[in-house]
């Protein structure tokens, strides 16, 4: 009698198998006739009340009706899967003969382009690239570089002050005196590029945020005739072996002499245009021999050591380069900017 319980439970979950079509279904028939409370096993209940000479034989084809009913289950959702996943791919399928999507390609910022361009033709010199703190003290950033407190060139350069004695820096010239500190002495030949900060209006021209790039070399027996010679070389990789450079008296507190550097209009070759306002050159950037008080606060002996210093504004660069007419645009994540330069580029 039990027996033929057992074929007939069989038999049951052989018909609703395969009547199954979907996920939700198998699983509510597999706890039907698999889970614990399930009729199957509750048979195994009766086992005490068989003679005990059944009871082994009732327990294996218990057991065996079991498996070969897990093995339906197992079948089946191997099956579904299958049906359901070709559902899935016919209903995501990706219709190819219509028109491809445009990539939109992004583009370098020229800012960046030229950073990298004035980087590389330095490194090509034999500088090294230095690197400081975006947040200086007042000795860093003015005492050290021959700007006592009360100096006027402070007033061109009205800065963030965190404190009275902590300030955003004013230009990279803090990293030169950190630099110089360091070296205990020795021979130096850098480049630091980096933000600067100084309280400005913003406009086309003007911005309270600015980037430079400054050189500084230290050494025995370096004369004016290095700067011009290095900034001649700068110049005419930038901008093109047709450009001349021309040195203007100048004044700096850090550098003595100072001169200001300005190299041949592109647009009128030096004969005078509008853009040059008549004169042939269009001015860069200012350098000159490092300050002998300079050398002294650092470490060095300026009876024994000389050096020269230049600074350059990399959007003033990029101004020139690409006639850019608002410095903002270096700023503002416009990527109509962007893809307006990035052949340019």
């Amino acid at each position: 009698m039990e027996k033929e319980k057992i074929t007939k439970i069989y038999e049951d979950a052989e018909r609703e198998v395969s009547e199954i079509d979907s996920s939700e279904k198998l699983q509510e028939t597999k706890v039907k006739f698999l889970a614990k409370k399930s009729v199957l096993m509750s048979l195994l209940s009766s086992l005490g009340l068989l003679p005990p000479e059944e009871r082994k034989s009732f327990g294996q084809s218990l057991n065996e009706v079991r498996e070969k009913i897990a093995r339906l289950f197992e079948v089946k959702e191997e099956e579904i899967r299958k049906v359901e996943l070709q559902k899935k791919l016919q209903k995501e399928q990706i219709d190819i003969t219509l028109p491809a999507k445009n990539m939109d390609v992004g583009g370098v910022n020229p800012f960046y382009v030229v950073k990298d361009e004035i980087t590389d033709i330095f490194l090509n010199m034999g500088f090294e690239v230095a690197d400081g703190p975006e947040v200086e003290t007042d000795l860093f950033n003015f005492e050290l570089l021959n700007i006592p407190k009360d100096h006027p060139a402070r007033d061109m350069q009205d800065t963030f002050y965190i404190s009275e004695n902590v300030l955003l820096r004013t230009h990279t010239s803090p990293v030169q005196a950190h630099t110089m500190q360091a070296a205990e002495g020795k021979p130096i030949r850098i480049i630091c590029p980096g933000k600067t900060y100084r309280r400005d209006d913003d406009d086309a021209t003007h911005s309270h945020q600015f980037a430079q790039i400054e050189g500084l070399v230290i050494d025995k027996n370096i004369n004016i005739g290095h700067l011009k010679a290095t900034l001649e070389l700068f110049v005419k990789k930038m901008f093109g072996e047709k450009r001349e450079i021309r040195l203007r008296p100048s004044y700096f507190p850090f550098t003595e002499p100072s001169v200001e550097v300005d190299i041949t209009c592109a647009n009128c070759n030096g004969k005078g245009c509008s853009m040059c306002k008549g004169t042939g050159y269009i001015e860069i950037l200012g350098g000159g021999m490092v300050h002998p008080n300079v050398l002294k606060m650092n470490g060095y002996d300026p009876d024994v050591y000389s050096g020269f210093a230049f600074g350059i504004g990399i959007e003033r660069v990029a101004i020139l380069r690409y006639g850019i007419d608002d410095i903002r645009k270096f700023y503002q994540n416009d990527v109509r900017f962007l893809h307006q330069y990035r052949k340019k580029a």
